[in-house]
């Protein structure tokens, strides 16, 4: 099972919405034998995520938290926090789309979307269309 994660840059109120983004996992997330959590490395959302999933490998402990980096030359950011780092297929895209295109490739390759969208504007409402387009299953926390 691969759970991809899209949210907004900056929020507020992250205690609780590290619970929610945990139960949602908890909750999909109980019969997968192996689950891959990809996580873009960028802003608050991103960041909470990966600390979410790594408070979580001692319950899942067949699952490996990925950083999916847009940008070729940004593949030593690991931060301890992510278990290997996926570079996709982007080198013909260019640079001031390729945020936006490996996030259509994080959706593309998942299950489960996990998001964190309020606003009907920026990157992460993009992707989060992107998603319902391509019929995928997704938990937006902040309609909950």
């Amino acid at each position: 099972m691969i759970i991809t994660f899209i949210g907004h840059s900056q929020l507020t109120d992250s205690v609780n919405l590290k619970v929610k983004i945990k139960h949602a996992i908890c909750e999909n997330a109980k019969v997968a034998e192996k689950i891959f959590f990809y996580c873009g490395g960028y802003g608050a959302f991103d960041s909470l995520c990966a600390s979410a999933c790594n408070e979580l490998k001692s319950v899942f402990q067949n699952s490996e938290i990925i950083l999916i980096t847009p940008y070729i030359n940004s593949i030593s950011h690991t931060d301890d926090i992510y278990d290997s780092i996926i570079y996709p297929p982007l080198e013909s895209v260019p640079l001031r789309l390729a945020i936006l295109r490996r996030n259509e490739w994080m959706i593309n390759e998942s299950d489960l979307i996990i998001a964190f969208v309020k606003n009907t504007f920026g990157g992460a409402y993009k992707s989060l269309c992107y998603a319902k387009r391509k019929r995928r299953k997704i938990i937006n926390l902040a309609e909950l």
